[in-house]
């Protein structure tokens, strides 16, 4: 059946439309605000696969063909890995969606939204986040929903739902907003260092803006949805249970207190082998059913900790914060390097500056963008006591560098006050517990160790949750541990005046205001706190950059000199910089810019680039170089690229028969310049400097 429905979101059309296109998938939409449209479908598998984690893909595309354009790659068609963009917003999808599953759901499912049209004023990523809910919706698929999302930014002090893309580098808040009925269930973006009360404020007000669209959903499901398949939870063999329970209970509560991470995983595997060793050869083929069972157990037993007895597994309070050490200037040749250490994760953070041709080009579907700051993490498999195989960044990877780069930017100087293009790199060297603020920390501090002038530090934290009915704790700092048998996990970055950026995902169906408030204020006390701590290392950005660090020059010239500077064919360009090994960039408004591995080379390409793009002045004298010989005179140059007449009369003070008696091509002979006509020819002398020179010495002889 085909139906379409319609909303006014943000003062545009929002329409959701099913049974039109891609009719056999278990669910599809096409979502569209403006003109960008979004066809969203979701198809989950007939047969339970084995395992113990919900088998869901999400997948996000964006055609190039949506923007009227052809990809400006070498094969001219989307290539096979995602971009940045794509990872980032298929992980957007799944974030809020996951949760909504119920537990057990052992059939293979995948989410598709692929990016049909774009109007280059409507970001697609929003629509794929709603159009994901609408199909599992109208799908047969078991899901909890629906839920929606809407992006709320901030513009002069004014909030908006929506805003357009060409006004989000305008806003000091843009964020995405997802949301259930009756409570926020993610926020993801950045800020320009702003209050908690600000930000709390943004969110509510995405939360209220989505509800219509909650509304289109349960209207489309009841006019074209599917029953939902019978699905049962497994049942678990309650004596064996209770069993579990009656012999691990305690020895889990033991192993679990265990404060250093791997003692307390070793604690807890040998404490697993040795009870399901005592249950006997009666279990001994049912070892999956068993440690699922220890899984939940340890999970109950972390819980109980902190709702019952009121402490963590660690014994510090619920807001304190692990102690923390940082260091700056580890690595002699990087141009900046910090270890920052919180408890048992630790990440190293380095620094490397460049020219303007290091910039990261990127093909988006708003075009080619160009991005003077990169930070990529990197999470090697040693940092958690594993082995595996070392590939290219994960999704993981891509989304912790993307919220670190969110954090970071908002304080980083201008372009026109620090011409450099900057890359930071996020080693994880341990992890338990939040790499990604870890990444921040270390990077911040690099950036100063570096000497880029930032704007203020900038700090990051993870919070967790607890909740069992009305008993909820918010907990400061989380471990990896925390994280695994919590409800929230909530980081917020930011300077001591305010927040950059957040991101929040929960376990559990919504999250009340007054909780999202509590978390908020406790992340600002443990932010000033690492703050604090990382002051003690560096407090501000040293005055000036590494000597290894290329130095940037820059010279305007007019820009009908470009060419010149160019040359035919970069012949030019190429000369300069092969002699002075410099990379010279210039831009349409004649701005050249040097880069140069130490000042003297780029000084050297500086003069090159000045003596090519020089002005002649009348009455100035030049050095030259006879270029051409003619019957009437020689034609010298007299800087690169610009020569002029020396007539046969202005070679000597005496009468001059054949120019060839005076010079030769590729003699020097100084000129002084006479005239310059209205056509740019130039009128040189050689006579006339002998004539003055003739002139001073007869004046020194009567002297």
């Amino acid at each position: 059946m085909e139906k379409r429905l319609k909303a006014e979101i943000g003062g545009r059309t929002l329409s959701i439309q099913t049974g039109k296109l891609a009719k056999q998938a278990s669910g599809g939409v096409l979502v569209q605000y403006g003109e960008t449209m979004v066809l969203v479908t979701v198809v989950s598998a007939k047969d339970e696969r084995p395992g113990d984690f919900l088998p869901l893909t999400v997948e996000y595309q964006e055609k190039i063909y949506a923007a009227g354009r052809i990809p400006g790659n070498y094969f001219r068609r989307e290539i096979g890995r995602p971009s940045e963009k794509e990872t980032l917003t298929a992980r957007l999808i799944d974030r809020p969606i996951r949760p909504l599953f119920p537990k057990g759901y052992r059939y293979e499912t995948q989410v598709i939204a692929t990016v049909l049209s774009m109007d280059r004023e409507n970001d697609p990523d929003v629509l794929a986040m709603i159009g994901a809910s609408a199909a599992l919706e109208l799908s047969d698929i078991p899901f909890a929903g629906p839920i929606a999302s809407v992006r709320v930014g901030r513009i002069n002090g004014e909030l908006i739902v929506n805003p357009p893309l060409c006004d989000c580098d305008n806003c000091d808040i843009n964020i995405i907003v997802a949301g259930s009925r009756t409570g926020v269930v993610m926020v993801e973006g950045g800020s320009d260092i702003v209050s908690e009360a600000d930000m709390l404020e943004a969110i509510y007000l995405g939360h209220k803006a989505i509800q219509p669209i909650i509304d289109l959903q349960l209207e489309l499901k009841e006019a074209c949805g599917v029953p939902k398949r019978t699905f049962m939870p497994p049942e678990k063999d309650q004596d064996l249970v209770r069993l579990i329970e009656e012999k691990a209970t305690e020895p889990f509560r033991a192993a679990v207190v265990t404060p250093a991470k791997v003692e307390r995983n070793k604690a807890l595997r040998d404490t697993k082998k040795e009870i399901f060793e005592s249950l006997g050869e009666d279990y001994a083929d049912r070892r999956d059913e068993v440690y699922a069972i220890f899984d939940d157990l340890q999970k109950t037993v972390c819980r109980n900790l902190i709702l019952k007895e009121g402490r963590r597994i660690d014994n510090r309070r619920f807001d304190e914060i692990r102690p923390i050490t940082c260091e700056v200037g580890l690595l002699p040749r990087p141009h900046g390097s910090a270890l920052f250490t919180r408890g048992e994760t630790q990440v190293l953070g380095v620094l490397t500056l460049g020219s303007g041709q290091d910039e990261q080009r990127v093909e988006t579907l708003s075009g080619e963008e160009f991005r003077p700051f990169m930070l990529h993490y990197n999470f090697p498999p040693y940092s958690v006591g594993e082995t595996r195989r070392i590939g290219g960044p994960s999704r993981r990877d891509i989304g912790h560098g993307g919220l670190s780069t969110r954090a970071i930017e908002k304080v980083l100087p201008d372009k026109e006050d620090f011409d450099y293009t900057i890359r930071l790199v996020s080693e994880v060297l341990e992890s338990n517990g939040s790499s990604s603020m870890g990444t921040v920390c270390s990077g911040i501090m690099a950036l100063m160790d570096g000497g880029v002038p930032i704007k203020a530090p900038v700090a990051g934290i993870a919070m967790g949750l607890v909740k069992d009915d009305d008993n909820v704790v918010v907990l400061s700092d989380i471990l990896g541990d925390e994280d695994h048998t919590g409800d929230m996990d909530f980081k917020v970055a930011g300077t001591s005046d305010g927040i950059t950026a957040l991101q929040m995902d929960i376990k559990i169906h919504e999250l009340p205001k007054e909780i999202l408030g509590k978390a908020l204020e406790q992340a600002r006390q443990g932010r000033l706190h690492i703050l604090s701590k990382m002051n003690d290392a560096i407090n501000t950005p040293r005055k000036n950059i590494s000597p290894y660090a290329p130095a940037i020059l820059t010279v305007q010239i007019k820009p009908d000199k470009i060419r010149e500077i160019i040359g035919p064919g970069g012949k030019m360009i190429r000369m300069i910089q092969s002699e002075t090994n410099t990379r010279v960039e210039v831009d349409d408004s004649g701005l050249v810019k040097i880069a140069a591995v130490s000042k003297e080379e780029g000084e050297a390409a500086l003069k090159m680039v000045s003596d090519i793009t020089m002005e002649p002045e009348v009455g100035k004298i030049y050095d030259g170089t006879v270029v051409r010989i003619m019957d009437f005179g020689a034609f010298v140059q007299i800087m690169p690229g610009t020569d002029g007449l020396c007539h046969i009369s202005q070679l000597a003070t005496h009468r001059v028969s054949n120019v060839s008696d005076i010079v030769k091509e590729g003699d020097t002979l100084r000129v002084k310049v006479l005239e310059i006509n209205r056509d740019g020819k130039i009128r040189l002398s050689h006579k006339a400097i002998l004539e003055e020179e003739g002139r001073r010495s007869d004046d020194s002889g009567r002297q």
